[in-house]
């Protein structure tokens, strides 16, 4: 009879894993600069004290990376993962007017690889430290036979809270409200599987390193923006963050009966010529943030001082009667 085997030998490492809590400790810690859990970080759960909210209303929002993973870990940029982990949750709990609190994330690999997880997390506690949102745990598997070698699986969970009177409430929106775009910094964390499919079809070397870097560069974190729109006094009608789908699709979810005919400024970003030929005239407004990732509804008297929130503001239209958004590039 053959010896009796241990997890280790079946392909996984918890003694590893349990030392890889205490490597990271140093990025949680950075994360709790402001808040902090109430606790300590490691228990089986987080736990964070509301009694600061008069009227507290929990907000939640999960995502993942997308396809641009592949080409994330092609580059060996795993910091910009984590960053993109982050702030396609974070972007969505800002959308509400709630306050980002608290990020748990998931990690799928075939063998734990304290480098790669490491510097993963490192990317997220980057932009956690930014936005004031405390890294409360998460879940690293090890997953031999199922997550393919050199592979990793990501997905993110954020919690948030507002107080209810500051809630975000788009049935406020009225014709003649004035969107407001601000720029992204990339193509961000959606439309991938499109552009991987592009790559495939272009001669090896027509995007350029420095292209390609540009294209890769983290999605945006939109918190500037709201910080900014929040210290003014500004409560807008509605914000959006603009991912899968689009300018259409991303504002259309916001109200009913009404829409809006945009002008967005063009797209600066290095070499995007080169993927936007090859992609349908019409499709692509509908896969990529076509530079805006962020949009804000306000009242008229209240553009001046959006524009001046976080930077790359632009009156993108207003709202009109017509049903639908429609969207051009300015000449």
């Amino acid at each position: 009879m053959a010896g009796k085997l241990t997890y280790q030998q079946a392909g996984v490492d918890t003694r590893k894993a349990a030392a890889l809590v205490g490597d990271i400790k140093g990025h949680v810690k950075r994360t709790q600069q402001n808040r902090k859990l109430l606790g300590a970080f490691g228990l089986f759960a987080a736990c964070y004290d509301l009694s600061d909210y008069d009227q507290p209303v929990m907000v939640t929002g999960c995502d993942g990376v997308g396809t641009k993973l592949e080409l994330l870990l092609e580059y060996d940029l795993l910091e910009t993962a984590g960053k993109d982990l982050v702030a396609m949750s974070v972007n969505d709990i800002l959308t509400t007017g709630g306050d980002p609190l608290l990020f748990l994330d998931y990690i799928g690999i075939a063998a734990l690889d304290e480098d790669k997880i490491t510097r993963v997390i490192g990317g997220m506690a980057d932009y956690l430290e930014d936005c004031n949102c405390i890294l409360a745990g998460g879940e690293t598997a090890e997953m031999p036979g199922i997550v393919p070698v050199d592979v990793l699986e990501l997905s993110g969970f954020c919690i948030g809270c507002a107080e209810k009177p500051d809630l975000i409430d788009p049935t406020t929106i009225a014709l003649g409200d004035v969107l407001i775009g601000y720029a992204s910094d990339s193509i961000h964390a959606n439309g991938w599987s499109l552009v991987r499919r592009v790559l495939k079809e272009m001669a090896p070397g027509t995007v350029t390193d420095e292209e390609m870097a540009a294209w890769l560069q983290p999605t945006r974190l939109y918190h500037d923006v709201v910080a900014d729109l929040k210290s003014s006094g500004i409560k807008p009608k509605a914000m959006s963050h603009i991912t899968g789908g689009g300018l259409p699709e991303n504002l259309e979810r916001l109200f009913v009966g009404m829409g809006a005919d945009l002008e967005i400024p063009q797209w600066n970003l290095p070499g995007i010529e080169k993927l936007l030929e090859h992609v349908d005239a019409e499709d692509r407004f509908h896969t990529f943030n076509m530079g805006i990732g962020w949009v804000a509804i306000v009242a008229p008297s209240d553009v001046d001082k959006a524009l001046s929130a976080g930077n790359g503001g632009h009156i993108l239209g207003t709202m009109t009667a017509q049903e639908g958004v429609r969207v051009k590039v300015s000449s």
